[in-house]
């Protein structure tokens, strides 16, 4: 190999690990579940690293049928609660391998 010339055999190697290394993260991220809550835990909902709403729990003391609102808006904050710590997670996890990309391989 000349000076100046990158081995194209590693490149497509490293390619590949990065590339694995990237699905296996993902397949973790899909069966990891995050749980958000909103109004100090009377309502907790949880998610998987994919953003999927699994599950959503409701303390009963909260819910007033005269007051259906409240409740709504603490729904919708606990699932943003969520979504938020589970992007945190994808970040984190990701990052390196999102960031990283070919401009890494190539030194």
């Amino acid at each position: 190999m000349q000076p100046g010339q990158f081995d194209m055999q590693a490149l497509l190697q490293q390619a590949q690990s990065m590339q694995q290394q990237m699905a296996e993260a993902q397949q973790q991220l899909a069966e990891t579940q995050i749980s958000g809550n909103a109004g100090n835990g009377l309502v907790t909902a949880t998610v998987t690293g994919g953003g999927e709403l699994v599950d959503i729990t409701i303390d009963p003391k909260i819910v007033d049928p005269e007051d259906v609102e409240t409740l709504q808006d603490l729904v919708i904050a606990a699932i943003r609660d969520a979504n938020t710590k589970a992007q945190q997670l994808v970040e984190q996890k990701l990052g390196p391998l999102a960031q990283g990309g070919l401009g890494g391989l190539l030194g």
